[in-house]
């Protein structure tokens, strides 16, 4: 089983780096947003502030490394080049799935990633789907202690694991599963979902079921269907993936549904982010951490010089678009009313 997962890991990778693997005609929404700008912002941008905060830590930008990969050889240089330029910038970032690290200590160090972030906000990842197959709150509380990590999110992958050769198909009854997670483990449970979306009523379920943090991974980024269709030798599951190959919840639609929901759970933004623009119009609907995935992985593969200068790319961009509105600090850009959604503009509506 571990050398199965290791191989699929590896798979996964080279299909993202390679292939189309993003849905068809499906976009995050956030097109529909657009900021007015302000030709006298009246603010020093050197003065622009973008802290944060995650897990109960200081985050110096109000963004985070979504879960990738683990359990392979590309997948440790990967990450160890994704941690160290988080911990150089001081993001929070997230491990793949760590099931291939309590199935096999193959390519361990892919998710002992401690020692590249010793400080970093660090999250564990396991599908929820598990908890219907032999996993429990001893084998969660033992992927957090060997990680070091911060807190444990458990991801929500349906659609995938449907597609998916040898996939784990039992989603009943993960409720009450989960439930018990959150209140048997020493640190913060979240949940996520990997592509398709997580709207305000599923979100309101899991925050009743003691989930302390929501990550919507939202339509309009890489879609997971299409990455196991293009992995399968089933030529069923291949047909019918291309059926769902728009499927899914655009990210705007999701933070918003949530936010209407759950007005003060802290909301992660996540699927199809690809500039510090697209974070600002997350942040301006609802969201308040916002991740990157795909964006981040062609440098991830080269060095973590590479990946800083993404990052460096995203937190300039965030910057410049608050500089260009006027604001100083994400309180602001959050409030802000220079804000066009589907043409309706806030700044005259509330003139």
């Amino acid at each position: 089983m571990g050398a199965e997962i290791n191989q699929r890991k590896t798979e996964h990778i080279r299909l993202c780096l390679t292939e189309n693997v993003e849905g068809v005609n499906k976009s995050t929404g956030l097109e529909g947003i657009s900021f007015i700008h302000n030709a006298l912002p009246e603010i020093n941008f050197n003065d622009i502030q973008i802290e944060s905060s995650f897990l109960n830590k200081k985050i110096n930008a109000p963004f985070l490394v979504s879960s990738m990969t683990g359990g392979s050889e590309l997948a440790t240089q990967i990450n160890q080049n994704l941690a160290i330029a988080a911990e150089e910038k001081g993001w929070a970032i997230g491990l793949g799935s760590t099931r291939a690290f309590l199935e096999s200590d193959a390519h361990k160090d892919s998710f002992l990633i401690r020692k590249q972030a010793p400080t970093a906000p660090l999250f564990a990842n396991l599908g929820a789907v598990q908890l219907n197959y032999g996993y429990g709150s001893e084998e969660c509380q033992r992927l957090v202690d060997k990680t070091g990590a911060d807190s444990l999110v458990l991801h929500l992958n349906s659609l995938q694991e449907v597609v998916q050769d040898g996939g784990d198909l039992n989603f009943e009854d993960l409720l009450p599963k989960i439930e018990k997670i959150t209140k048997a483990l020493d640190v913060p449970v979240g949940a996520k979902e990997v592509g398709f979306g997580i709207d305000g009523i599923v979100a309101e379920k899991l925050y009743n079921a003691g989930i302390s943090y929501i990550d919507v991974a939202g339509a309009g980024g890489t879609s997971w269907s299409q990455v196991e269709k293009l992995r399968s030798k089933d030529p069923l599951k291949r047909a019918a993936a291309e059926a769902f190959n728009n499927w899914g919840l655009p990210t705007k639609d999701c933070i918003v549904s949530v936010r209407s929901k759950l007005p003060d759970v802290s909301l992660v933004a996540s699927g199809g982010m690809k500039t510090g623009v697209d974070a600002a119009k997350a942040i301006t609907i609802g969201a308040d951490v916002i991740g990157f995935a795909r964006q981040l992985l062609q440098a991830a593969t080269e060095s973590a010089e590479a990946v800083i200068e993404t990052m460096n790319q995203v937190e300039l961009e965030l910057k410049m678009t608050m500089f260009g509105i006027g604001v100083k600090n994400l309180d602001e850009l959050k409030n802000t009313k220079r804000v066009s959604i589907m043409g309706r503009s806030l700044l005259e509506k509330n003139s």
